[in-house]
């Protein structure tokens, strides 16, 4: 599979790739920096890589080249307002507000725990693809996602309600 088999790789999966940069960052600009940088990076190794998985190397990179840039990144302080009114069920942005505060959510999340929500619950990998794409065992991704949602559980239902009642429920 040569130049045009990566031209056709990133045609047919770009858009997927795109939004699995945007769960990771939380800004589109930014998902669009990630993957273009990416695929920078993968396009030397295309050969290599091209009969093997693309896919799941190219989503492997997008969690590592995220974590790098993380790492790097400063975390000061971030000035926030005053937090919004709740949404009320008839609210025909409800669920505007419902996407608004899970990616907000997901973004507060540490990076690794971040990574395997992303993966497992907005890709639909399996523990085994979670696990092989991130590097790690599946144990690992079995702890990380526990606590991951045991933390989108605790700051969910104080920012948002679906349908008048609890985002657990």
């Amino acid at each position: 599979m040569g130049e045009g088999g990566f031209e056709q790789f990133v045609a047919a999966r770009g858009q997927r790739l795109l939004r699995v940069a945007w769960l990771l960052t939380g800004d589109a600009h930014l998902a669009e920096d990630l993957l273009q940088t990416v695929l920078a990076k993968v396009w030397p190794k295309w050969h290599r890589i091209a009969e093997e998985n693309p896919e799941a190397y190219v989503r492997r990179a997008l969690v590592h080249t995220h974590a790098s840039w993380w790492r790097r990144r400063w975390r000061g302080e971030v000035p926030h307002g005053d937090l919004p009114d709740r949404a009320l069920p008839q609210d025909a942005y409800a669920g505007v507000d419902l996407e608004q505060a899970l990616a907000a959510a997901v973004r507060a999340l540490p990076v690794r725990q971040r990574a395997v929500v992303v993966l497992r619950y907005f890709e639909d990998l399996s523990v085994t693809e979670t696990a092989e794409a991130l590097g790690c065992s599946e144990g690992t991704v079995k702890s990380q996602a526990a606590k991951a949602l045991r933390t989108l559980r605790g700051l969910l239902p104080a920012a948002v309600t679906v349908d008048g009642g609890d985002c657990r429920d």
